[in-house]
């Protein structure tokens, strides 16, 4: 009674025209950020589970459908949001279309790679890669942008540096799954910078130019055929999601937040993948491993505290 009655004295003093219902308050853009940043990252931290449900279809054949359904919804998603002038645009483009060429190849690279090193027992290997992609970044800037290192950055890919060739000397041979993944990644992320086109777009026609492989590739060796096995061709109709959707997240992400905040983000994604490795798949763990892993681990201490600095003096 006394809840209604206070309901109803809430009414009688409303303004004639004040809302009903109180306006939300606006999000605030850095959290967004950080939850789209972090739905991005653990979409990919925890990958190697959904690429091992689908692991008992050929690495090439996940790949193309992996492309082909992420056309698929990138389609649906430009056609009810109606952004088709940004592609028309791109059409008219040759230049943008060749990078976005190159980009193409470069993450159809990184993602066949990953799937077949997760499917065959390597997702320690694939987490050390994500682990080296952000040093990788810092050499790409002094090589390719003409940026300068400041002395603290020298220091973290020195010690990565040391890391990978400490490995390399144990195991008799470069840790290649890595270093693909890494230099590939890194590539195509320097590359998608310098291309004129928004994230939609640009993932968009990516796909689009893998479409045609794929689907070549599906139809001539493809052995599965979908209606024998209901739940993993639902996986493989989702892999478009899981595909699409990460990537548009960390796009959109990477708008609200400072580049600093978004460089510590991006180890969230190989610490599960460690994790996942060492405690869930049971992988072996060696003395090579526990160096290399420190030596990074250090390294990318010691560059995001210099990150986090910069970002505070504005440099």
């Amino acid at each position: 009674m006394v809840a209604a009655e206070a309901g109803i004295l809430t009414m009688s003093t409303r303004a004639p025209n004040a809302p009903l219902v109180a306006a939300a308050p606006p999000v605030n853009p850095a959290t967004s950020g950080i939850l789209l940043g972090l739905g991005a990252y653990l979409t990919w931290g925890f990958l190697p589970i959904y690429m091992k449900a689908i692991g008992a279809v050929a690495a090439p054949e996940i790949l193309a459908n992996r492309i082909l359904w992420s056309l698929l919804l990138l389609l649906g998603i430009i056609a009810a949001t109606r952004r088709w002038a940004p592609v028309a645009a791109l059409l008219r483009t040759p230049r943008t279309l060749a990078v976005l060429a190159l980009t193409a190849l470069l993450i159809g690279i990184n993602w066949l790679v990953y799937i077949w090193a997760v499917n065959a027992g390597f997702v320690l290997e694939t987490s050390l890669g994500y682990f080296v992609t952000p040093l990788v970044n810092v050499l790409l800037g002094i090589f390719v942008l003409r940026e300068r290192l400041r002395p603290a950055q020298t220091g973290a890919v020195a010690l990565a540096a040391i890391g990978v060739a400490w490995l390399a000397f144990a195991q008799g041979g470069l840790p290649w799954i890595s270093l693909v993944l890494a230099f590939s990644f890194s590539f195509y992320g320097l590359l998608r910078k310098m291309a004129p086109v928004d994230p939609l777009t640009g993932l968009l026609a990516e796909t689009a130019l893998l479409a045609p492989m794929a689907l070549f590739y599906v139809a001539a060796f493809g052995a599965h055929r979908f209606g024998a096995d209901a739940s993993l061709d639902l996986l493989l109709v989702l892999s478009g999601l899981v595909t699409a959707a990460p990537l548009l997240m960390f796009a959109a992400s990477t708008k609200r937040l400072r580049y600093a905040t978004v460089g510590l983000l991006q180890y969230v994604a190989p610490t599960i993948q460690f994790l996942l490795a060492i405690l869930l798949y049971r992988e072996p763990l060696t003395g090579a491993h526990i160096a290399t892993f420190a030596l990074i681990w250090a390294g990318l201490i010691v560059y995001a505290t210099d990150s986090l600095a910069a970002a505070r003096r504005g440099t």
